[in-house]
């Protein structure tokens, strides 16, 4: 069992204001301590995922499951990224991890975690190496001195600057061929898709741009610290909600706040594009034709997305489009991705046009947990390698003769964050409660976008323009 020693905060910081040494390394580990000068920072991390990564009732029962059916050979490959503080402080019952018996500082991915990185060893599989000292390291050049930690820049941290590499080596896996027993498998691969895009490019730095940029991003000039000497610097305040797809499944701090964050970078990630194609590409937006018979497409591309869409966990992403045709009375022509609540969209429509990566087993049964893959269908958005150019998909559905009658057309994003099949799974091995099945809720990406008739151009296609 990991025990932290009690931390007193208030006389460690006076006497270190009085010119004795700094908080212990002990102290600075619990991520309590922060919020003494960087209350807004701890507040808005305390509901994010990276907070949440060890309380996460699916990881834990996924990593009880995986320990069990390969024999323990999964050893420390979860924990190392949801706990990676549990294991530098010597955790090592990996088939019994139970996060409520871990103090703070050894919960989730810390904030000492992050910050006292000192090297990247690895591109995937968390390879960083902390230095364990008394320093806190940050993308804010010639940083103010403080009574409670040493302070040190370093380029890992400053998005302006940085290769992502401090995000990418825990967001790609890659899981190894030890575990899974047959090969390495390239499994979530957000870091591999950024480095693919003209996103990463230092030769233009006009165009580059990080994760944090992006997942990190505020434009407030607000100081990063309550104490005394620091001021407002633009672009320095770093909101750490780092939302991206998830949120949590059992009562957290700041849920509102994080899933306002989760709408916030996911709304504008995917458009229904055109309907001016470019050069070489089909026609865009909406477009009922009487093409091949009459048909219905729409053309769909991820915006100022600097990886594929969606990533990470693209094997338990669900994200699909939901379309309506109507007539004139308001009668269903033709409805595809319609799907009920609490139920995967391949099995409710197995024709939905979505995205995310088919996992499978070797014999080509789903695979619904990673230990089991042993090879990847992906089907998602992918980002852009050089500016300008098309990666957008088309959707095509056949509506017949009918398609002179449709009126109306409604188009939307949809997404789950979580398969349901992979949740029944857990819950019939007795891993998973059943009741965190109902918590897995639906996102709508966006507001709809609709066709009529009446606003269609020549071509029978209709806005975005």
């Amino acid at each position: 069992m990991i025990r932290a020693r009690p931390v007193a905060l208030g006389v460690a910081l006076a006497l270190g204001a009085c010119g004795d040494d700094k908080l212990s390394v002990e102290e600075l580990r619990d991520p309590s301590t922060c919020a003494e000068c960087h209350l807004e920072h701890y507040t808005q991390w305390s509901g994010s995922m990276h907070a949440y990564a060890s309380d996460d009732p699916v990881f834990v029962a996924m990593n009880k499951r995986g320990q069990r059916e390969t024999n323990g050979a999964l050893g420390d490959f979860c924990i190392n990224c949801h706990a990676p503080m549990a294991k530098q402080l010597g955790f090592t019952d990996f088939a019994n991890f139970t996060p409520e018996a871990l103090p703070p500082a050894a919960r989730g991915i810390t904030c000492y975690f992050c910050h006292n990185v000192k090297d990247v060893t690895s591109t995937h599989d968390n390879g960083f190496v902390l230095a364990s000292d008394q320093t806190m390291r940050g993308g804010v050049k010639d940083p103010v001195g403080t009574s409670a930690h040493h302070s040190k820049y370093d380029v890992l941290m400053d998005s302006d600057l940085n290769q992502s590499e401090l995000c990418g080596s825990c967001h790609d896996i890659i899981v190894p061929a030890s575990i899974n027993g047959r090969a390495d498998v390239a499994l979530e691969r957000t870091f591999a898709e950024w480095k693919g895009t003209f996103f990463s490019s230092s030769d233009k730095p006009t165009l580059h741009l990080t994760c944090g940029a992006c997942h990190m991003r505020s434009s407030r000039l607000a100081p990063i610290a309550d104490a005394p000497g620091v001021k407002p610097r633009m672009g320095g305040f770093h909101t750490h909600t780092m939302a991206g797809v998830d949120v949590a499944l059992t009562p957290f701090p700041e849920a509102e706040a994080q899933l306002a964050a989760v709408h916030d970078i996911l709304n504008p990630s995917i458009e229904i594009v055109g309907p001016v194609p470019l050069a070489g590409t089909q026609p865009g937006g909406i477009c009922v034709t009487p093409q091949d018979g009459g048909i219905i497409t729409v053309r769909v591309d991820s915006i100022s997305v600097g990886h594929s869409w969606p990533s990470g966990a693209a094997q338990d992403r669900r994200t699909w489009l939901e379309l309506i045709a109507y007539d004139a009375g308001g009668t269903p022509l033709l409805q595809s991705g319609v799907v009920p609540a609490g139920m995967d969209p391949e099995v409710a429509d197995p024709g939905v046009f979505g995205f995310w990566d088919r996992t499978f087993k070797a014999d080509n049964t789903p695979a619904h947990f990673f230990w089991d893959v042993d090879h990847i269908d992906s089907r998602l958005l992918l980002a852009p390698s050089v500016p300008k150019e098309d990666v957008s998909k088309t959707a095509r559905f056949i509506l017949g003769a009918a398609w002179a009658n449709v009126e109306r057309v409604t188009a939307r994003f949809r997404v789950n964050a979580l398969p349901y099949a992979m949740l029944d799974d857990l819950i019939a091995s007795g891993d998973l409660a059943p009741a965190i099945r109902a918590q897995v809720t639906t996102l709508e990406v966006g507001a709809p976008t609709v066709w009529t008739k009446a606003t269609a151009d020549a071509g029978r296609c209709g806005p975005p323009r």
